[in-house]
């Protein structure tokens, strides 16, 4: 078989690789010409899929930047961004200009799979319409069907194959066609009703996290005036066998699904007369996080008669989880900016993240800092060097737990 796949990013790019594993011709869209020449020569500029695995997919992966290469597969599945604007809005534009592309090439009989994570009735009220300028009807000439993704960058125990394949089709001739392809891939191919049943379910799994991350935040701010351990209380509840979930606080939500999607449901409920209160209290909350993360930091230093003005403040760790340099809506950017904002000198250490170009700095171990703060814990940091190196240590996840020290501070 034949697929195409538009949009060679952390979706993209794993999911054309595993095609390519399972013994099918790849053709990979990318808009950016610097990512198409980079797999071209065989680098990988995502982490999930290093350049040995690259190099075992080359004979079947053929990146370009055209559209029209996509008119001869049978499949094309579509992984392109869906951000929110300054207002925290849909931004739909990277997918309106990925529809109104694809009719120009569409062919009778192609399946078309949307997996960019949107608003329910994204598929068939904005992007089946723009397939449709090419002539063809959607479940008459051509079949169109919504698989969220599910992609976790840096995960190693749930693959492709092993996570749960969620597909909803248009027709369920659509439905058949879009199963049959993930069950190349998928060991395990979850058929629902609807692409709006597929669009909500993606929405859902999100949502879920991002509220009890916003509800154990929120404990987190309350325990830090109380004057109680947030992680003995966590770690406390979790011992129970049934009824709790646990989540660790931290400085906020980063990455492309969680400080996002909350928001696209909010919207889209708007158009239906109801406010989702709840959804969108919990995204206020932790898109606070990195402010309370300030005072606190502000606070630490104060106690020992400094001011963030003028300190040397080095952070460990930018990208917005461990294990990755992915630093999209990464909440110690927003950490950095406030802390610039007022005055301090920045520096900073990730093994994943050599060097912020907006911010003119490089990874680097500090040499003598005021105050070093952990924001992303990456395996193998040196904890013990930390908190030994520095005067005073302000630990955002809780990894320096076990360690007893007169300069160490916890969230």
């Amino acid at each position: 078989m034949r697929i195409g796949v538009v949009g060679l990013g952390y979706v993209g790019l794993p999911l054309a690789v595993a095609f390519c594993e399972a013994g099918h011709e790849v053709v990979g869209v990318d808009s950016d010409p610097r990512v198409v020449e980079g797999l071209r020569a065989g680098r990988s500029h995502i982490e999930d899929v290093p350049d040995r695995m690259l190099a075992g997919a080359a004979e079947r992966l053929r990146p370009t930047t055209r559209y029209a290469d996509l008119a001869q597969t049978d499949a094309v599945i579509v992984a392109v961004p869906t951000p929110l604007t300054r207002n925290r809005e849909p931004d739909l534009q990277p997918l309106v200009a990925c529809g109104s592309a694809l009719a120009e090439v569409l062919q009778a009989g192609q399946l078309v799979v949307l997996e960019s994570t949107t608003y329910p009735g994204t598929l068939r009220e904005r992007f089946v319409p723009l397939l449709e300028e090419s002539g063809l009807a959607a479940g008459r000439d051509f079949h169109a069907a919504f698989s969220p993704e599910r992609i976790d960058p840096g995960r190693t125990d749930y693959t492709m194959r092993t996570t749960p394949k969620v597909v909803g089709g248009l027709t369920p001739e659509c439905l058949e066609r879009a199963t049959e392809l993930y069950r190349t891939v998928c060991d395990e191919v979850v058929a629902v009703s609807t692409p709006e049943a597929a669009e909500l379910t993606k929405l859902l799994e999100n949502i879920f996290r991002s509220v009890n991350i916003a509800l154990v935040n929120e404990l987190a701010v309350l325990c830090d005036r109380m004057g109680i351990d947030v992680w003995e209380v966590v770690d406390a509840a979790a011992t129970k066998p049934y009824g709790f979930m646990s989540f660790k606080p931290g400085p906020g939500m980063g990455g492309h699904c969680l400080p996002v999607d909350p928001f696209y449901l909010a919207w889209r409920a708007r158009e239906f007369d109801m406010q989702t209160e709840f959804v969108e209290l919990a995204g206020e909350v932790n898109q606070a996080m990195p402010y309370f993360c300030v005072e606190r930091i502000a606070r630490a230093l104060n106690d020992h008669a400094k001011a963030v003005r003028g300190s040397r403040i080095a952070l460990f760790g930018v990208s917005y989880k461990p294990g990755v340099g992915d630093l999209r809506e990464s909440p110690a950017l927003r950490i950095m900016r406030i802390l610039r904002e007022r005055g301090a000198e920045l520096s900073y250490h990730d093994d994943f993240v050599p060097e912020l170009s907006e911010h003119g700095l490089v990874s680097e171990w500090p040499e003598d800092p005021d105050c070093a703060v952990i924001v992303t814990a990456h395996p193998g940091l040196d904890v013990e060097r930390i908190v030994r190196e520095s005067p005073l240590v302000v630990d955002f996840r809780g990894v320096t737990r076990g360690i007893e020290a007169a300069n160490l501070v916890r969230l």
